[in-house]
C-alpha cells in the first residue's frame, strides 16, 4: 500500500510541476508576443518601402532620409512610454499595464492595414511606440516575475528569438504578398496577447510591494506551485518586502527631499552598478549590428554581394531563417552553459566574422579579389549564427536579471531610455556610416565597438544563471542582506488555505 501511495504522490507531484510550467509558458507567451510584434514592425520597412516605391513607379516616392527615419521612429516613439510605464506599473500593476499595451497593438495594426500613405504608416508606428516602450519596463518584468528561476533564463531567451521570428515572418509576407498583409498578422498576434492579459493573475512581486501578502501568496502558488523551493522563495519575497516597509515611514511630500532621495538612490552601489553593467550589455548587442543588419538587410546584402547571381530577397530570408533557428538552438544551450561563458565565446566569434567581412569588402574595393556571393553569404551566415547564439538571446535575459529589486521601476526606466536612445540613434545613422565609411568601414566600426564592450563585460560581468533575483541583488551589493526575524514568516498564508 505504501508503494502505491508513493507512486500516486509522485505522479501528482509531476503533474503539478507540468501544470505550473504550462501556466508560466502561457503567461510568458504574452510577453513574447510583444517582441514578436516589435519584430514585425522592424521587418516591415524592409519590404514595404520597395513596394511603395514600385507602386508609385518612383524611387523618390520615399526619400532616403524618410526611409532611415521610419525604423528609427518605432524606437524613438517608445521613449516617453519608458517613463510612463514604470509609474503605471507601480500604481495599477503589471496585469493592467500589459493589457493597455496589447490594446494599443490592436489599434496599431488596424491603422497600418488601412493606411493609404506613408504618413498613415508613420502614425501607426508612433502608436506602436507604446509597444516598443513596454519591452523592458513591462514585458521583461512580466517574464522575470512570473517565471521560476529554473525556467526564467529559457523564457527570456525565447522572447529574443521571438523578435526575429517577427522579422522573418514580416519579410516573408512582404516578399511574397502585398505589404498590407503584415498588418493582418500583427492584428492576430495582438488579439492573442490581449486574451493573455485578460486571464493572467497579478504579479506576486507587485502584490507584495503593496503589502497585499495574502493575494501575493495565492498568485505565487498559482504560478509557481506549493513545493518546498517555491515556498522558500515566497517566504523570502514577503520577508524582504516586510523589511522594506518596516523601514519606510510615510512623509509629507517635499520637492527637495524627493530629489535628494532619488539622487541618493541613483548614486548608491545597488543601483548604479547593475545599471552600468546592464547598459554595457545593451551596447554590446546594439553595436554587434544585428538589428541594423535586419532593418537594412536588402541594402547591406546588395552592397556585400554582386547581386546578379542571387536575389537579395532570397539571401535575406535565408539569413532570417538561420538566425531564428540558431536562437532556438541557443535557448537549449542556455540551460546547459553559463550565461557569461556563452556570451563571451559567441561574441568573440561574431567579432571575427565582422572583421573578416571588413577585410573582404576592403580587398574588393582595392580590386585585389573578385566578388564572391557565396563567400559573402557564408560570412554573413557565420556572423548571424554567432550573434544569435549569444548577444541576441542573452542580452535581455542578463539585463532583466540584473535590474535591482529595490527601485525596480526607476532602474527599468533608466536602462530602457538609455537603450532606446542608443538603438534609435544607431539605426538612424547606420545608412550614413555605410555611405561615408563604406561597407568595409562600417563592418570595422561594428567589430571594434563590440570588442570594446566585450572587454569591459569580460572583466566585470557576474554570472546570473540559476540564481534568484534576490541572490543576484545581493551579488551586486557584495554581501547578503540581513535576515528578517522568523516571526515574519507567520504572516505568510498557509499553503493549504
Amino acid at each position: 500500500m505504501e508503494t502505491v501511495d508513493n507512486c500516486s504522490q509522485e505522479k501528482k507531484a509531476k503533474w503539478n510541476e507540468r501544470k505550473h510550467f504550462l501556466r508560466q509558458i502561457l503567461i510568458s507567451s504574452g510577453g513574447w508576443s510583444t517582441y514578436f510584434i516589435m519584430g514585425i514592425s522592424f521587418g516591415a520597412p524592409t519590404v514595404f518601402i520597395p513596394q511603395l516605391r514600385n507602386e508609385a513607379n518612383s524611387a523618390t516616392a520615399i526619400s532616403e532620409e524618410t526611409a532611415s527615419w521610419i525604423p528609427a521612429i518605432i524606437v524613438y516613439a517608445g521613449l516617453p512610454w519608458s517613463f510612463i510605464f514604470p509609474i503605471l506599473m507601480k500604481y495599477i500593476g503589471r496585469k493592467y499595464s500589459f493589457g493597455f499595451v496589447c490594446l494599443s497593438n490592436v489599434v496599431t495594426f488596424i491603422l497600418f492595414y488601412f493606411s493609404t500613405s506613408v504618413n498613415h504608416i508613420i502614425v501607426s508606428e508612433l502608436i506602436n511606440g507604446i509597444n516598443t516602450g513596454s519591452h523592458f519596463t513591462v514585458s521583461v518584468m512580466i517574464i522575470t516575475e512570473y517565471a521560476s528561476p529554473k525556467n526564467r533564463g529559457f523564457f527570456l531567451t525565447m522572447k529574443s528569438a521571438t523578435l526575429f521570428w517577427g522579422i522573418l515572418l514580416s519579410n516573408a509576407v512582404g516578399t511574397f504578398f502585398h505589404w498590407r498583409n503584415i498588418g493582418l498578422v500583427g492584428l492576430v498576434v495582438s488579439i492573442y496577447s490581449l486574451l493573455i492579459a485578460f486571464i493572467m493573475p497579478e504579479s506576486p512581486f507587485w502584490l507584495a510591494s503593496k503589502q497585499r501578502y495574502e493575494q501575493c501568496a495565492i498568485s505565487h502558488r498559482f504560478i509557481l506551485g506549493k513545493d518546498k523551493e517555491a515556498e522558500i522563495a515566497l517566504e523570502k519575497l514577503i520577508n524582504y518586502q516586510m523589511a522594506v516597509h518596516s523601514n519606510t515611514k510615510p512623509k509629507d511630500f517635499k520637492l527637495k527631499a524627493f530629489l535628494a532621495y532619488y539622487l541618493n538612490v541613483v548614486s548608491s552601489k545597488p543601483f548604479y552598478k547593475p545599471y552600468i553593467l546592464s547598459f554595457c550589455v545593451q551596447c554590446l548587442y546594439v553595436f554587434s549590428g544585428k538589428v541594423v543588419f535586419s532593418v537594412y538587410a536588402i541594402d547591406i546584402i546588395s552592397k556585400i554581394t554582386a547581386g546578379h547571381k542571387m536575389s537579395p530577397y532570397t539571401a535575406m530570408l535565408i539569413l532570417d531563417a538561420v538566425s531564428v533557428l540558431c536562437m532556438y538552438i541557443g535557448c537549449g544551450i542556455v540551460k546547459l552553459v553559463t550565461r557569461r561563458k556563452l556570451l563571451i565565446s559567441t561574441c568573440m566569434a561574431g567579432i571575427s566574422f565582422l572583421l573578416s567581412m571588413s577585410v573582404y569588402a576592403f580587398l574588393i574595393k582595392l580590386k585585389v579579389m573578385e566578388e564572391n556571393n557565396y563567400l559573402a553569404l557564408t560570412m554573413l551566415i557565420g556572423y548571424s549564427i554567432s550573434i544569435c547564439l549569444g548577444p541576441v538571446i542573452l542580452t535581455q535575459t542578463i539585463v532583466g536579471e540584473l535590474v535591482p529589486i529595490e527601485n525596480r521601476g526607476l532602474a527599468s526606466c533608466c536602462i530602457d531610455v538609455s537603450t532606446k536612445t542608443l538603438l534609435g540613434t544607431v539605426v538612424k545613422i547606420s545608412p550614413f556610416i555605410f555611405r561615408v565609411a563604406g561597407t568595409h568601414g562600417a563592418f570595422l566600426f561594428y567589430g571594434a565597438s563590440t570588442s570594446i564592450f566585450l572587454s569591459l563585460l569580460y572583466k566585470f560581468l557576474p554570472e546570473t544563471k540559476d540564481k534568484t533575483l534576490q541572490e543576484i541583488a545581493e551579488t551586486m551589493v557584495g554581501k547578503k542582506q540581513d535576515a528578517v526575524s522568523h516571526e515574519a514568516a507567520l504572516f505568510i498564508p498557509d499553503a493549504k488555505a
